[in-house]
């Protein structure tokens, strides 16, 4: 009975020697969702420009960027720094419907990204 204590101890030991760590999550940098979304749809959000068909690969680029909560959350709020007048903030948050593309949060100065899941 000793033995086989000692034996499940000296395991467990091994185990919690010999397993890394969990990866720690790295949310996406506002430079990357600002480069991602350069040129075309920054053109079209910020300065009225006639919109891009381009501008979708840009948005799809970044959806496919944000699969995690940390990233979705972080990618929300660069987003919401990316527009200053309401305008801006108008043709932004118009992008994902323009390109039928489903960004998993609303773009909107008004929006708490910290909910965004």
């Amino acid at each position: 009975m000793l033995n086989s204590k000692k034996l499940l101890l000296s395991f467990l030991l091994i185990c919690m020697v010999v397993t890394p760590p969990p990866a720690k999550v790295v949310a996406i940098t506002c430079g990357t969702v600002h480069n991602i979304m350069h040129p075309y749809c920054h053109k079209y959000a910020l300065f009225g420009e006639s919109f891009p068909s381009e501008c979708c690969n840009e948005l799809k680029s970044l959806i496919s960027n944000i699969t995690n909560s940390a990233n979705r959350q972080s990618a929300c709020s660069c987003m919401k720094g990316l527009a200053f007048t309401e305008k801006q903030v108008n043709r932004l948050a118009s992008i994902p419907e323009l390109c039928g593309a489903n960004l998993p949060f609303k773009i909107g100065k008004d929006v708490d990204c910290s909910k965004v899941n």
